[in-house]
């Protein structure tokens, strides 16, 4: 089969979508991966409150962290970059141009030839674990190096369930079905949480007095860290198998045909991207747990944590955005030619706008409450005063550069639209270096905080980057508004964040932290309240893109015929 059509199929004149259909489509497809992500990241923060109660900021989490980052590493580097720059655009290609058929020969021969490659990477990673746990986190003591080693061994199958997933969910894609890979996240977290909460009583539990109330907390960590270790395996199983009620009709079977012309496409456009991610998941990765395991216990747990909580308004906003408006920015950069490219700058305007709407508010409310939400979230059972306060403080460094990174990831994706993945992956290798850099040279006086600073850093630095790239790519972006956006914004979530900041002491005086009760009503109140400054605000400024907002969820809850 070749990518090369001889059909002489007559091919319908392609209309270029109005504004208001490209918004539509917009809100549909974003709508699905805004619910998916948000359920992911709520049973991922459950993950992480489950782990902190029952562990806290312990070497069991620490091992963990090393057990689970290895395979995802080798995930991002190998399979997960494909999806979205190459695996999507190829299969795309094939499914319109050759048929469903077609399309199950090719995913055959990369389901075949990928559980063989995983399966022989696993094997090494099973008779080299100490080795390579060594490598991630020298820093170590030996009892913990030798957790990791054996939670490692445990965690290196689900490779194989995580390359699968990444080829399925390539397929409902390029098929334009959301709904199964969106919801995949869920999926997995929600294992982690049930399995660990289920087997938790047989691996024993005691009680902990914190705060005047009773905790659970594990009384064999180590056995206890299994427990979760082997929840993580399961449910990167089912997140794959999630998938295939979405491959009704698939005729898949197992054939080792490397010399399929689509896999060359497919090499040809992910190199560039792989390039980068050598940088990010071998050496970067690598590099951060390594200086990280030397700035004392529990160090690599406060990075994880910051992490959890940045990247759920990363998910929801960006990651959303994102996804939904990938296909109308391909279709219309494959239009430039005969219609110009004034429809891809706006579509890639409205992306830009809606995020800075939605990302500058939800950094700067976490920023300012980032103290009371750590506290409800995690400072239960054995998560201490001491663990809150680092967590929020490496949260707030990571938070200076969340805006950065949000609009980068929508830069990338018109890069991507555009079938150019080199200059992204060189700014991308450029921005990897100088963080090594900053983390380095701010090691010694910042100690583990240098590689949050290092990190917005690097996203500053790639966002900018991008943006000026892709300008002169697009010989200007046109009418789009995005400074006067980019100002509305910033005056109405600082003032947002002002308020937050004046309210939080008497209110954190008048209800109190020590109860769950408490730090959920705290941080409702003051949130609530931060909130409608905000929308105030944006209403008083006239910001347009908060208004297509509420006309989106109108839309989707069916009290408006269209949004405008």
């Amino acid at each position: 089969m070749s990518l090369e059509s001889s059909t002489t199929e007559v091919i319908p004149e392609i209309r270029p979508p109005t504004q208001e259909e490209t918004n539509a489509g917009v809100a549909r497809a974003s709508s699905i991966v805004a619910m998916g992500n948000l359920a992911g990241r709520v049973l991922g923060l459950a993950r992480e409150i489950v782990l902190t109660n029952l562990f806290g900021a312990s070497r069991a989490v620490d091992a963990f962290n090393v057990a689970i980052i290895v395979p995802k590493a080798l995930y991002d580097l190998l399979i997960g970059g494909h999806v979205n720059s190459a695996l999507v655009p190829v299969l795309s290609e094939v499914v319109t141009r050759d048929g469903r058929k077609a399309l199950w020969q090719l995913v055959s021969v990369l389901c075949s030839l990928l559980t063989v490659a995983l399966a022989l990477i696993v094997l090494g990673l099973e008779v080299f674990a100490p080795q390579i746990v060594n490598i991630v986190s020298g820093g170590f003591d030996a009892q913990t190096l030798e957790l990791a080693t054996g939670l490692l061994q445990l965690t290196a199958p689900a490779l194989i369930f995580l390359g699968l997933f990444a080829v399925l969910s390539g397929t409902l894609y390029a098929l334009r079905e959301f709904t199964w890979p969106a919801f995949a996240v869920m999926v997995f977290n929600g294992t982690i949480v049930v399995m660990s909460l289920v087997f938790a009583p047989q691996i024993g539990v005691r009680p902990v007095m914190e705060n005047g109330q009773a905790m659970l907390q594990v009384a064999r960590p180590d056995a206890g860290i299994i427990v979760v270790t082997l929840g993580w395996l399961v449910g990167s199983f089912a997140q794959m198998a999630l998938q295939l009620p979405g491959m009704r009709g698939a005729r898949l079977h197992f054939t080792l045909n490397w010399r399929h012309p689509a896999l060359r496409q497919i090499v040809l456009l992910y190199a560039p991207v792989m390039f980068s991610l050598v940088m990010d998941t071998l050496v970067i990765r690598t590099f951060s747990y390594n200086l990280a395991s030397q700035t004392g216990e529990g160090s690599i747990g406060y990075m994880t944590w910051a992490t959890t909580l940045i990247q759920f308004p990363q998910g929801l906003v960006a990651t959303a955005i994102s996804i939904a408006i990938l296909p109308t920015l391909s279709r219309q950069a494959a239009l430039i030619a005969a219609e110009g490219d004034k429809a891809f700058k706006d579509t890639l305007g409205l992306g830009l706008r809606l995020t800075m709407t939605l990302i500058l508010p939800a950094a700067v409310g976490l920023f300012v409450l980032g103290t009371p939400i750590v506290m409800l979230l995690f400072q239960h059972g054995a998560f201490d005063a001491t663990a809150t306060q680092m967590t929020t403080l490496a949260m707030r460094l990571y938070l200076v550069g969340l805006p950065f990174a949000a609009l980068d990831l929508l830069l990338v994706y018109a890069f991507y639209a555009r079938q150019d993945t080199l200059t992204p992956a060189l700014i991308g290798v450029f921005s990897l270096a100088l963080y090594m850099l900053v983390a380095v040279m701010l090691f010694p006086r910042f100690g583990l905080f240098s590689l949050m600073i290092a990190d917005s850093c690097k996203h500053i630095v790639h966002a900018l980057v991008s943006a000026l790239l892709l300008r002169r790519r697009l010989q200007g972006m046109g009418e789009q508004r995005l400074m006067l956006t980019l100002g509305k914004t910033a005056l109405a979530a600082g003032a947002m964040g002002l308020v937050a900041a004046i309210i939080l002491p008497p209110l954190t005086a008048w209800i109190g932290t020590n109860t769950l009760i408490r730090e959920a009503l705290l941080v409702t109140l003051a949130g609530g309240v931060s909130t409608a400054v905000f929308v105030g605000m944006a209403m008083w400024l006239r910001l347009e893109e908060l208004r297509w907002v509420s006309d989106l969820l109108a839309r989707r809850l069916g009290l408006r015929r269209s949004v405008h």
